[in-house]
C-alpha cells in the first residue's frame, strides 16, 4: 500500500478533483442549456461562436473527467486554458474581489490537480494500468 505519508493527498486530491468536477460539470451543462445566450455573450466579446461550444463542452467534459479521475492532466489544462480566457477577456477589467479571484482558485486547482496528477483514488489509474504511486513512487498500489 501506499506510504502513509501520501495517504492524506490522495484523498485532498480526491476531493479536489471531485468537488472541481462537479463545478465545471454545473456549469458546462448550463451553458449548453442556453446556448443562444452563450453565443450571443461571446458575439457581443468579439468572439467567434464556435469558441461557445468549446467552452461550454470543455467545461462539462472536463468536469465530467475530473470526477471519474481520467485524463485529468489534460483536463486539468483545458479547465486552466478556459480559466485564463475568462480572466483575461471578462473579469480582469473589473478587478480582483467582485472579478476574478475565484476564477483564480479555479485556475490554480485545474493546475495543481494537472501538476501533481489525480492521486490514487482515480479510474485513470485502473483505464491506463498504472499501478504506482506518483507522489511516493510505491509500486504496490492496487
Amino acid at each position: 500500500m501506499c506510504a502513509e505519508k501520501c495517504m492524506n493527498s490522495h484523498a485532498s486530491l480526491f476531493i479536489l478533483r471531485v468537488v472541481l468536477g462537479a463545478i465545471f460539470i454545473a456549469h458546462g451543462w448550463q451553458k449548453i442549456g442556453m446556448m443562444d445566450g452563450v453565443i450571443g455573450f461571446f458575439g457581443s466579446l468579439g468572439i467567434s461562436a464556435i469558441f461557445a461550444y468549446i467552452v461550454a463542452y470543455g467545461e462539462l467534459l472536463a468536469g465530467i473527467a475530473m470526477v471519474l479521475g481520467v485524463f485529468t492532466r489534460l483536463a486539468g489544462y483545458l479547465i486552466s486554458a478556459i480559466m485564463i480566457g475568462a480572466i483575461i477577456v471578462i473579469k480582469y477589467k473589473v478587478g480582483f474581489i467582485g472579478g476574478y479571484e475565484l476564477d483564480l482558485i479555479l485556475l490554480a486547482s485545474a493546475l495543481t490537480i494537472s501538476m501533481s496528477g489525480p492521486g490514487m483514488y482515480a479510474t485513470g489509474k485502473k483505464v491506463c494500468g498504472c499501478n504506482s504511486c506518483e507522489m511516493c513512487g510505491d509500486k504496490k498500489i492496487v
